[in-house]
């Protein structure tokens, strides 16, 4: 055993050492500013961070690189997840999960989502809405390079006016101003950097505008949900950062009212606090009916991955018969809306971000970016760098850590994923990601988890 255990260190030692500087060298580039994409690029890391990139032509590789060959590859900045919930993981029935996993949340639960998330080439991810606690030790532990996982900016738990007994582990009752500050401070204080509203055309109007005003003060965005279009309408005049969703009912298309309220926002730009930010998840909707016609992708096992064995049978037998689920008996409805109001979005001049909503029922992490991201394409009709762009870049800017991340490009985090092919031809190649690099620490390797550095 000790001879097993000396046998890894070795193997662990030589990956570290191989990835302290590493060169990428042959790939066609996407880089994230949205320009021309390099071809037979060059990326120099050295530990955590890139320090050149070019081309073979005018970059060489200096010598101790190790060198990946990345030829026949694009290559993109690491993807974001801008909407996940990395406390559920695909369950149908949200009372019985939330009463019966809330204490393996933070060693099995969340471990789990965000490791799926990492190796579908999620580098970075915005985690809206899980209780407190947990959330706080899963980002610490990634943090400190204990677990593997993205980069995670959270909000923990949602503020809205009333909750029913059942949810109150991860939403918190906010009912006056003072309470507003508190909760905001307290939610600052323990690391989370995103409050994330619900129904805040409920809340008494000083209260909402508390909330807004102490998440502001301390550096925090707020995202809030745009299921009604009261919450549209309060949402802007409050100051939301970034709505989130299309809305939960049948209706054909966003009020002309509310639609003038968003085109006189994104107007301001800079003035109002820069772009206003949009997150629609529409994917789940859209495939939905062909989830139901063909189940198959409902049994792959990346999704287990992490999960014990009694989780995964639960998980299961909720969605056995994925057509007759309550939480989805109006997607068929919603579906025809979903073009028309992302066009009306497109048009009002409002900034997308890809996120999917990931770990709803029937949506697990391992899956979901790549289909929002195809979709978006494929049938909502926005161009292939736009959708990128909105999965790297924007995420970055409205973070504000684009100094940092959302571009491959020297000074930055060395965030980088790789796939075989043309991406700005075929989105749907990044269901298959090859190569995954979060902070120069090869995740990934030839389509093949790296597994001496996951565990």
């Amino acid at each position: 055993m000790r001879r097993a255990l000396l046998v890894y260190l070795l193997a662990f030692a030589s990956v570290a050492a191989a990835q302290d500087r590493t060169a990428l060298v042959g790939g066609r580039l996407i880089d994230g500013f949205g320009h021309a994409p390099i071809h037979d690029s060059v990326i120099l890391v050295e530990g955590d961070t890139i320090t050149a990139v070019g081309t073979v032509k005018t970059l060489g590789v200096p010598a101790g690189y190790a060198v990946v060959s990345t030829e026949g590859m694009d290559l993109l900045p690491g993807l974001w997840e801008s909407h996940a919930h990395l406390m559920l993981t695909g369950h149908a029935d949200y009372p019985h999960w939330q009463a019966t996993y809330l204490d393996r949340l933070a060693d099995e639960v969340m471990p789990a989502s965000a490791v799926q998330l990492l190796l579908a080439g999620v580098t970075s991810a915005r985690d809206l809405g899980a209780p407190l606690e947990p959330s706080k030790s899963v980002k610490e532990r990634i943090d400190a390079g204990e677990i593997p996982g993205p980069r995670l900016f959270m909000s923990g738990p949602f503020l809205q006016a009333e909750i029913e007994e059942w949810q109150k582990a991860y939403r918190w009752p906010v009912r006056s101003e003072r309470e507003a500050r508190d909760r905001v401070r307290q939610l600052d204080e323990a690391g989370m950097v995103i409050v994330k509203l619900i129904d805040q055309d409920k809340l008494d109007r000083d209260v909402a505008e508390a909330i807004i005003d102490e998440a502001h003060k301390r550096g925090m965005k707020v995202v809030g949900h745009a299921h009604r279009p009261n919450e549209i309408r309060v949402g802007l005049e409050i100051g939301i950062d970034n709505f989130e969703h299309t809305g939960l009912t049948t209706a054909p298309e966003y009020p002309p009212d509310v639609v003038a309220a968003l085109r006189e926002r994104t107007a301001t730009g800079r003035v109002a606090g820069g772009p206003l930010y949009w997150t629609p998840t529409v994917e789940g909707l859209w495939n939905f009916d062909r989830t139901v016609a063909n189940p198959e992708k409902l049994d792959d096992a990346c999704w287990k991955r992490g999960l014990k064995d009694d989780t995964i049978a639960d998980i299961e037998a909720s969605i056995a018969n994925p057509g007759q689920l309550g939480y989805t008996r109006l997607t068929p409805l919603r579906k025809p809306t979903l073009k028309r109001k992302i066009a009306q979005l497109r048009e009002a001049g409002v900034v997308f971000l890809v996120g999917t909503d990931s770990g709803i029922p029937m949506k697990f992490h391992c899956q979901s970016t790549w289909n929002e991201m195809d979709v978006l394409v494929r049938v909502m009709g926005l161009e292939p760098m736009d959708v990128i762009r909105a999965a790297v870049y924007w995420p970055a800017v409205m973070m504000d850590v684009e100094d940092q991340l959302g571009t491959v490009s020297a000074g930055k985090k060395a965030d980088i994923i790789g796939v075989r092919g043309d991406v700005l031809e075929y989105m749907n190649l990044l269901q298959d990601v090859d190569f995954v690099m979060k902070g120069g620490v090869v995740y990934k390797d030839d389509g093949q988890p790296v597994e001496a550095v996951l565990q």
